[in-house]
């Protein structure tokens, strides 16, 4: 009986080990295609509907919560990237947020806000952001204990 249990307890650990190594790789290959921006903003190539009578637009990211609050953001056409990286627009130091956790960019008139694989996810109002998803004006995003807002 001790051996079928040493190798089970050997198996176990075995197993365990390669959930842990399969959880690193997929970790890096997040973090490396989010470098790269290989992934699209939009899927269909960007397309979106113009709408009439919109006078406003976002100028501005404004940090309403969270250790950076107050902090602002001129928007222009380069995507902002936001997370714990060196290079990231927007860097966080934030336990809940990953090294390459979102990138807010602009399609047409409109910004949308994608989740790059983060661990805890990205928040627009409290739903949860599992694509690239439309960022009204005032509407809070999450991302950890950071919460942001566009300003016209």
């Amino acid at each position: 009986m001790p051996e079928l249990v040493l190798q089970l307890t050997r198996a176990g650990f075995l197993a365990l080990l390669w959930l842990f190594v399969l959880v690193a790789l997929r970790v890096v290959r997040s973090d490396l295609y989010a470098a790269s921006g290989l992934r699209a903003i939009l899927p269909g190539g960007g397309r979106t509907a113009m709408r009439a009578g919109r006078s406003r637009t976002a100028r501005q990211l404004l940090v309403t919560h969270g250790p950076l609050a107050g902090s602002r953001i001129s928007l222009d056409s380069r995507p902002i990237l936001i997370g714990r990286a060196d290079d990231s627009t927007l860097k966080l130091d934030d336990d809940y947020a990953s090294t390459r956790h979102a990138r807010i960019a602009q399609q047409g008139e409109e910004w949308y806000v994608e989740d790059l694989g983060s661990t805890n996810g990205t928040y627009l109002d409290r739903a949860k952001v599992t694509g690239p998803t439309r960022v009204p004006l005032g509407v809070p995003v999450r991302i950890g204990k950071t919460v942001i807002e566009l300003r016209s």
